[in-house]
C-alpha cells in the first residue's frame, strides 16, 4: 500500500531512504539519530559534517552507507514551545522536504519516523496528524511507499479524545457481543441489540435488520440459479466508481492503493480482493454501512460486532469520516490490520 504504519526500527527498514531526526550541527544526538549512526557506521557522520548546518523544517541527504537503506535524509524538526512559534508549519516543513528529496534522488520508498514527538517534545497526537497530513497530501500528486515507523507504542498516540471515543465504541458493540456469543446470554444479545439500534440511522435499520430472517432459497435448477448469479465485486465497483462521476485515480488514491494493484482490479472481473482493500474502496467511494456491507458482501465478506476491527470501520462509517489515515491511525493504535493493498 501507498502509506503504512509499521513498530520496528527504523534502521532495518528495507526502503530507499529512511529519515533522521537530526541536529542542526553534524553532531551525534540521541535516539533515532544516534541508532542510524551506528547503524550505518563513521561514515555518516564524515557525510553529514561535509553538509554543514541544517535548518529548522529543511533537510538534506547523505548514502545509507552501512544500511539498508540506499540513503539517509536528515531532517532538523521544531522543538515544542507551546505552539505559538510555528512549530506545527515547521513539523510539516520537514516531511515535504524529505519527501521531495526523495523524489529528487528517484526513491520508489520511504520510512519516516514521527519526527519531533521524542526529545523535542512535540505532543504526539498533533505530531501524528501532521505527519499524516503531510504524506496524505503528497500521496495524492506522487506515487511512491511511505512507511510510518513507530518504535514502540509510547511513541504513537490518537487524540485522548479520538481514543476514548473509538474505544468506547469498542466497548459497546464489540465486548457485549462476544461475551454474548460466549456465555450464550440473551439478555446481554438483547442489550447489545439496543446499543447497535442506538448507533446507526434508521434508514439503515430497515436496509440491514439485525436478525433479519434468511430468505428462502429458490427451487430451479443449478444451471437457473448460476445464470442468475449477481454481479461480484469488481463489476460492482467499477459500476459504483462510474455512477459517482469521479476518475480511477481518485478512488485508488483515497483508497490507499497502487495503480498497479487498481488495475488488477479493473482488468480482472474475478478479481477477489482482500478483506481490508474490499473495505478500503468501500470507504474511499464514501459508501454507508448498507451500501458497504453489500460491496465487501459480494467479495465474500462481511462486518460484524464480534471483531474489533469490523466495529473500529462500523463506526468511523458512523461518524462519516472516510479519511483512511485516520482509520489507519485508530486501526493501528488497537493492533488491527490497515487498509489498502495488503
Amino acid at each position: 500500500m501507498p502509506f503504512k504504519i509499521v513498530r520496528d526500527d527504523i534502521t532495518h527498514m528495507q526502503v530507499d531512504a529512511i529519515v533522521n531526526t537530526a541536529n542542526p550541527r553534524a553532531v551525534i544526538g540521541s535516539g533515532v539519530d544516534a541508532g542510524i549512526h551506528q547503524a550505518a557506521g563513521p561514515e555518516l557522520l564524515s557525510a553529514r559534517e561535509k553538509i554543514g548546518r541544517i535548518g529548522v523544517g529543511e533537510a538534506a541527504v547523505t548514502p545509507g552507507f552501512q544500511l539498508p537503506a540506499k540513503y539517509v535524509i536528515h531532517t532538523v524538526g521544531p522543538v515544542w514551545r507551546g505552539g505559538f512559534l510555528g512549530e506545527a508549519k515547521l513539523l510539516r516543513s520537514c516531511y515535504t522536504s524529505c519527501l521531495a528529496l526523495a523524489l529528487e534522488k528517484d526513491c520508489q520508498s520511504i520510512a519516516f519516523p514521527l519526527i519531533s514527538a521524542g526529545n523535542y517534545g512535540f505532543p504526539k497526537d498533533k505530531a501524528l496528524q501532521i505527519a499524516m497530513d503531510a504524506i496524505q497530501a503528497f500521496l495524492q500528486h506522487h506515487e511512491m511507499q511511505v512507511i510510518l515507523v513507530v518504535f514502540d507504542r509510547d511513541a504513537f498516540r490518537l487524540s485522548e479524545k479520538r481514543f476514548r471515543s473509538v474505544s468506547s465504541f469498542i466497548d459497546e458493540h464489540y465486548i457485549q457481543e462476544k461475551t454474548a456469543r460466549q456465555q450464550g446470554d440473551p439478555t446481554v444479545r438483547r442489550e447489545q441489540a439496543r446499543r447497535q439500534e442506538k448507533a446507526f440511522p434508521q434508514a439503515y435499520r430497515e436496509a440491514m435488520p439485525m436478525a433479519a430472517a434468511p430468505a428462502a432459497f429458490p427451487k430451479a435448477s443449478l444451471p437457473e440459479l448460476l445464470a442468475q448469479t449477481d454481479a461480484g465485486f469488481s463489476e460492482t465497483l467499477l459500476k459504483l466508481i462510474d455512477e459517482s462521476g469521479k476518475k480511477d485515480s481518485e478512488i485508488y488514491t483515497k483508497a490507499n492503493l497502487s495503480r498497479q494493484h487498481f488495475s488488477k482490479i479493473r482488468n480482472n472481473p474475478d478479481y477477489k480482493p482482500t478483506k481490508p482493500t474490499a473495505i478500503a474502496l468501500a470507504l474511499a467511494l464514501e459508501l454507508n454501512l448498507a451500501e458497504t456491507r453489500d460491496l465487501i458482501g459480494r467479495a465474500g465478506y462481511a462486518l460484524t460486532g464480534s471483531s474489533k476491527f469490523d466495529v473500529i470501520i462500523m463506526y468511523f462509517i458512523r461518524e462519516g469520516n472516510y479519511n483512511l489515515f485516520d482509520i489507519n491511525a485508530a486501526l493501528f493504535e488497537f493492533d488491527q490490520s490497515l487498509l489498502g493493498a495488503q
